[in-house]
């Protein structure tokens, strides 16, 4: 184990893992409490194309391609975004229910990314760096740099800073948004300022979970979480320590055992910290449960 901790790629793929699940885990904390996990769906998948769409207007205005964190990332906030408010202002315009309006953008912005994705393999003559793209569908931890590690500290830094400044606000809003409404909060407002957090919260961790895995990283340790507690601040802190354990631990595990990928098993992990809630905790637990009814 030392000997794989002394490597400098690996210490900088295990901080930045732990980075990642810290701060999904806490943003992932509103997705959870206000029942918008399939939002969460949503812009882990629909980024995939403003990921594609980055890389590839990256070499058209330098001539090779960029997988640089600080040109993806910006893509992938943007896809996210563009997602859920064209599905607002298709469900603000119509008949359509919200959850067949996330549906239908997902559909569209994955499928669309899929056909760029393939699209920008195949083209002739070959993209520098066209064919690893493919590992933002399920991570490729191991492709982190120094850089971007940075590029998520900031990016994550800023975000928890943020959601800490409007706490009180995000609190009442997320528990009574009639209340909030009744105070006089700019209650759309914060909504969208709470669905940016979110996107933030999934985008940063695409390098290490993919569009397809990312959204286990976002929820599973906040529902782990909230078994063991009924205060918000509480859940959060303890939803970013699962986080980070978790996606420390799996991205651990994928140095010392080359064969196993690293987004699969910190997803694995956060499921094995959500089942051991489930079945533990001494408020909600079911084996705690069972034993009440039993004595």
């Amino acid at each position: 184990m030392s000997e794989f901790w002394s490597d400098y790629t690996v210490r900088v793929v295990v901080f930045g893992s732990a980075l990642i699940g810290a701060v999904s885990g806490a943003l992932g904390c509103y997705a959870y409490l206000r029942r918008q996990s399939l939002i969460g769906d949503v812009v882990a998948h629909s980024s995939l194309l403003g990921i594609v769409s980055a890389f590839w207007g990256a070499f058209l205005l330098t001539g090779s391609g960029n997988k640089s964190l600080w040109v993806i990332i910006p893509g992938a906030i943007v896809a996210g975004l563009a997602a859920l408010l064209l599905t607002r202002a298709v469900t603000g315009l119509t008949r359509i229910k919200e959850d067949a309006g996330l549906g239908v953008m997902l559909a569209i912005f994955f499928g669309t990314g899929m056909m760029l994705l393939r699209w920008l393999q195949r083209a002739q003559p070959p993209i520098p760096g066209r064919s690893s793209l493919d590992g933002y569908l399920f991570g490729m931890s191991a492709a982190m740099t120094s850089q971007d590690l940075w590029m998520i500290g900031l990016i994550g830094a800023a975000a928890v800073i943020t959601m800490l400044l409007f706490w009180s606000r995000l609190k009442i809003l997320t528990f009574d948004p009639e209340y909030a409404a009744g105070l006089g909060l700019p209650v759309r407002r914060l909504e969208l300022l709470l669905l940016c957090l979110m996107v933030i919260g999934i985008v940063v961790g695409l390098q290490i979970a993919g569009v397809v895995l990312m959204i286990s990283l976002l929820v599973a340790p906040a529902a782990a979480a909230r078994q063991w507690t009924h205060h918000l601040g509480k859940m959060v802190g303890l939803a970013s320590t699962i986080g980070a354990i978790c996606a420390a631990g799996g991205a651990l595990l994928s140095a010392v055992f080359s064969h196993l990928p690293t987004g699969p098993v910190i997803v694995a992990l956060v499921t094995l910290a959500f089942v051991a809630s489930v079945l533990c905790s001494p408020s909600r637990g079911l084996l705690f449960r069972r034993r009440f009814v039993v004595d």
